[in-house]
């Protein structure tokens, strides 16, 4: 029998069960995809040695573990039906000015450390939720809306402090650990210990501009190919995120939203050519400080059950591969979460691709788009809903390997994905095979995807 009074005895911090008030908020996914994932308990960490001691606990009890920041895992990889680490009691975020250094706490989200920086006035590449963990982002990749110009989260990484599956405590930086802080820089969150802080290396604002532009879907054929052009020939300064979408309450649309490090001015000479192409519902496309630009990019979703899967390319898509897009999208079966369905051509590239394939765990280092292919559905919908829309993802998924690669992005982790470490990681998986023996050879870390 599973002894909870003994870790309630052994920690500083909070043990939570079923039924326990704070036990729903700090064990379940945000995905309602696995709202019947129930943990057995929940340990809300007060210090470090409070994550040493959870493992060490769960280890003797013969429980899984798993640390939960925000909660996000597209894949519930924060849920399990054992211990969950709930680390929200280490956020805290400090600031070396002169340096230009920010360390934040391992359970700290995305809205903690920006609330810092813009007290100081320093970048460090964030995504556009602010509900997010850092923790995942970052051991993930992090790809933000600067990241053309300002590199991926974990290329701003300088150190972390990371728990092992011994209970040891290290610090990971280019000279101490180098083998997991490399592994730490986009090996996949949950695989090699359980990061309790980060250090960044920030940066100076830049005075940026936004864009908002809405076509109709029936434009989409008119437009994708110009976007693409526009987006493989922009400078890194610009980055963009070209949508096709469709939900029940809509006839669908395509949309571009992105963030220019220069003035509107610019912006608008860049997106002349779309602009100029089919009929425009909308083009907001406007000055905004750098932060003014963060809380107009700020994007969430409802929580309702979605699923996602990905592909990359090196170049725009071709006429055959727009084609068969935009005729799965059309062919969307439909849902109850006004979320719906959709596809996004994210631009990499930049800052991203100057760095060596094999210099960070993330390999992704010669692509153009990250092709986001998404559906929802609700939780009031029937069985043959949730089904007919994960057939559909699976078919488009499909369809799509004609025309791009089997490359996927851990951080939009896909439950459904065959030989996932191989299309997460490429070249990059025997190094981190080796790391995780190192660290961690009895697999005390793991899930179904994990390295």
């Amino acid at each position: 029998m599973t002894d909870w009074e003994r870790l309630r005895e052994q920690v500083d911090g909070t043990v939570r069960l079923p039924g326990e008030p704070g036990f729903e908020e700090n064990s379940s996914a945000f995905n309602k995809r696995y709202a019947d994932v129930r943990a057995a308990g929940v340990l809300s960490v007060a210090s470090v040695a409070d994550v040493a001691r959870g493992i060490a606990w769960a280890r003797e009890q013969g429980v899984p573990v798993v640390a939960r920041g925000g909660g996000h895992s597209y894949s519930g990889q924060a849920a399990t039906t054992g211990l969950v680490l709930d680390l929200h009691g280490l956020r805290t975020v400090t600031v070396d000015r002169e340096r230009e250094l920010v360390t934040v706490g391992g359970g700290a989200r995305s809205g903690d450390l920006y609330a810092e920086l813009q007290r100081h006035d320093l970048a460090v590449p964030l995504g556009n939720s602010e509900e997010v963990g850092i923790g995942g982002l970052t051991l993930g990749g992090g790809v933000a809306a600067v990241s053309r110009a300002f590199g991926l989260t974990c290329d701003s990484l300088v150190e972390t402090e990371v728990v092992l599956a011994d209970g040891t405590v290290v610090t990971c930086n280019e000279t101490e650990h180098p083998d997991l802080f490399w592994a730490c820089k986009g090996g996949g969150g949950g695989n090699f210990g359980v990061n309790t802080s980060f250090t960044f290396q920030a940066r100076p604002t830049v005075d940026s501009s936004t864009c908002l532009v809405v076509w109709p879907l029936e434009d989409a054929e008119a437009v994708l190919p110009v976007m693409q052009r526009i987006m493989r020939d922009a400078p890194d300064r610009f980055a963009a995120r070209i949508g096709v979408s469709r939900s029940a309450q809509d006839d669908g649309m395509v949309s571009v939203i992105g963030q220019h490090l220069g003035p509107a001015a610019e912006l608008r000479e860049l997106l002349a050519p779309a602009l100029a192409t089919g009929s425009p519902v909308k083009a907001d496309i406007e000055d905004r400080t750098y932060w003014e630009a963060k809380d107009y990019l700020r994007h969430e979703t409802s929580g309702d059950p979605f699923a996602v899967r990905t592909r990359t390319v090196a170049e725009p898509l071709t006429e055959a591969g727009v084609d068969t897009l935009l005729t799965a999208l059309r062919k969307w079966p439909g849902s109850g979460n006004p979320d719906g369905a959709g596809i996004a051509l994210f631009t990499w590239g930049g800052a991203i691709n100057r760095v060596p394939v094999t210099e960070t765990a993330f390999p992704h280092r010669d692509v153009l788009f990250l092709i986001s292919m998404d559906t929802s559905w609700s939780t009031d919908d029937p069985e043959e809903v949730r089904r007919a829309n994960l057939d559909w993802l699976t078919e488009l998924h499909t369809a799509m390997g004609e025309h791009a690669r089997d490359a996927s992005y851990a951080n939009f982790a896909d439950p459904d994905l065959t030989d996932a470490q191989a299309a997460y990681f490429g070249p990059n998986l025997d190094r981190l095979q080796q790391v995780k023996r190192h660290y961690d050879p009895d697999r005390v870390f793991t899930f179904r995807q994990a390295v």
